[in-house]
């Protein structure tokens, strides 16, 4: 069975004038709401009057602590003093330099004597050599040259390297170890040199001078 209904109560063909108007109706509201203003004056607005004890209420104040002034600048007082002063009289200087005597010079007789410095060198135009020749220096050594037990001991054998100076005498000194192999051969290579004959000196431009040498001693098992 159909339902009837009444054309005349059929709210579906005015929708849209409905929905229109509802619109306007808010969009009025909300400009309306924008330009709403409260009053000046308004009793819900306080100030600090109105706050009860405001008064009574304490107020910390920091202290501030200022600096005291700079000190005054004084200005110095500054006395001109005239550029031209006039002196009477200048006080007298005297100078008298001591001169003494001057010995009188002495004449030299004939070209004065050339000495040659107290200094060791390496070569000279006469070498120092052992009296006897290098045969009686061998021949020194082999006597009185002993071969430490240590080093017989340990197999130790090779060539010591001695330095020394001929003084003018022909006397030996300065005996010095340049290069040894140990084992007592080092002191035994010393102790020979030290105890050694006299040697010829070396001469330089006529004179005796003080000459460094250098010699091998060899240390060979049989």
């Amino acid at each position: 069975m159909e339902t009837k209904k009444n054309p005349g109560l059929d709210l579906e063909k005015r929708r849209g004038f409905f929905f229109n108007f509802s619109l306007m109706l808010s969009v009025a509201m909300v400009l309306l709401a924008f330009e709403w203003k409260q009053a000046r004056g308004s009793e819900n607005h306080l100030t600090i009057g109105d706050i009860p004890g405001w008064d009574e209420i304490p107020i910390d104040i920091p202290i501030t602590i200022q600096d005291p002034p700079p000190p005054k600048i004084i200005a110095p007082i500054i006395t001109p003093i005239e550029d031209d002063v006039l002196v009477d009289k200048l006080p007298e200087v005297i100078f008298q330099p001591e001169v003494e005597d001057l010995p009188e010079p002495t004449i030299l007789e004939g070209p004065p004597v050339i000495e040659i410095a107290e200094e060791v060198v390496d070569f000279s135009e006469v070498m120092p050599e052992p009296v006897g020749g290098m045969s009686e220096w061998n021949d020194y050594l082999s006597k009185n040259l002993k071969y430490p037990s240590t080093a017989r001991r340990m197999g130790i054998e090779g060539t010591v390297y001695v330095s020394f100076v001929v003084e003018k005498s022909g006397e030996i000194s300065n005996v010095q170890l340049l290069r040894g192999i140990g084992g007592g051969c080092d002191e035994e290579a010393i102790r020979v040199i030290e105890n050694a004959p006299i040697w010829k000196p070396g001469y330089q431009r006529g004179r005796p001078v003080k000459v460094r040498m250098r010699v091998p001693i060899r240390f060979k098992l049989q």
